[in-house]
């Protein structure tokens, strides 16, 4: 598995409740594009509309030796899930305010992948919380290699 592009803030900014893999509708230029690494997921989202899956603001550079029928990089992708998946995301989604995220771009089995989260969004205080956990788990850890050196 050949990972792509990941999405590191979507980890910072939200909860992420559960995953899923869903297969990307792409052009022959996004392909080349991807296999050479020119991806960005940063402000990325998926929605769901007329029960099929889009993915908006994924940015996948031009291929570098296209030619006139080289893509558009933010234009909207159709991402491939079965129909009881892409219900069930639809109500969790609709009842209890969750958003669709995506959290890296992959390769699989020659055919290129996304993972999406169902994600819920922190507020201010729930990063605090886990950069000060973050600081004290890397203090701890200093503490500790200081003290089987001595």
């Amino acid at each position: 598995m050949k990972i792509i592009a990941t999405n590191k803030k979507a980890y910072h900014d939200y909860h992420i409740e559960e995953t899923y893999e869903a297969g990307m509708l792409l052009k022959g230029t996004e392909v080349k594009s991807l296999r050479e690494g020119r991806a960005n997921l940063k402000d990325s989202f998926a929605r769901v509309e007329n029960n099929e899956i889009f993915l908006y603001n994924c940015h996948i550079s031009p291929y570098s030796h296209g030619n006139i029928a080289n893509h558009d990089p933010l234009r909207t992708r159709k991402l491939l899930m079965h129909k009881g998946e892409i219900q069930r995301l639809m109500g969790k989604m609709i009842l209890k305010g969750y958003t669709l995220l995506p959290l890296k771009i992959y390769f699989k089995n020659e055919k290129a992948k996304m993972e999406l989260a169902l994600a819920k969004g922190k507020k201010q205080y729930d990063k605090r919380e886990d950069i000060k956990k973050r600081d004290a788990a890397r203090e701890m850890e200093k503490a500790f290699k200081e003290s089987k050196r001595q």
